[in-house]
């Protein structure tokens, strides 16, 4: 029987090279210098943590940091841009979440509007992923299809199809 995975996942590799280009442009540019603002990559926790003296060079390296992303083609509806906290001894730091895979609320939306859409295939959530399966391989481009049509707020992949 066919089948296939939809996934929502981020290369991690890709992150790294837009943060090493991010802290490369830090290095560089004049409005930083002699600043102590960083630009942490935590791969274990999945988030990349923003450090700077002030509010203003907060956004400006909130703006390095969203440029490059996406020049290396990161979907930023993956990326989760936490409020920025701004302590009054003058140090502001903000936090960007990578989400990697479909939480419980997304992919119970995204299980709910194939079937709504009536297609002949079975949907099942599966650690962090849905495996749709079917009788015809039609049937599963038609699901594929769907998907990409529709705006679900992350970035869909979809992998392993069988035959």
């Amino acid at each position: 029987m066919p089948s296939f995975d939809i996934v929502s996942e981020i290369d991690t590799q890709e992150i790294d090279n837009a943060i090493n280009q991010a802290r490369k442009e830090l290095a560089t540019r004049f409005d930083f210098k002699g600043s102590r603002a960083t630009i942490e990559w935590e791969d274990k926790e999945s988030k990349i943590v923003l450090q700077a003296e002030d509010g203003t060079k907060l956004k400006s390296l909130h703006e390095i940091v969203v440029g490059k992303l996406a020049r290396r083609n990161i979907d930023l509806r993956n990326v989760e841009r936490k409020d920025p906290v701004i302590s009054p001894l003058g140090h502001a730091t903000q936090d960007f979440v990578i989400k990697q895979g479909l939480d419980g609320d997304k992919a119970k939306e995204i299980v709910k509007a194939i079937k709504a859409e009536s297609f002949k295939v079975q949907s099942a959530l599966q650690e962090r992923q849905i495996r749709v399966t079917g009788k015809k391989r039609d049937d599963l481009q038609e699901v594929i299809a769907f998907c990409r049509s529709q705006d679900f707020e992350v970035v869909l992949g979809f992998k392993n199809f069988r035959d």
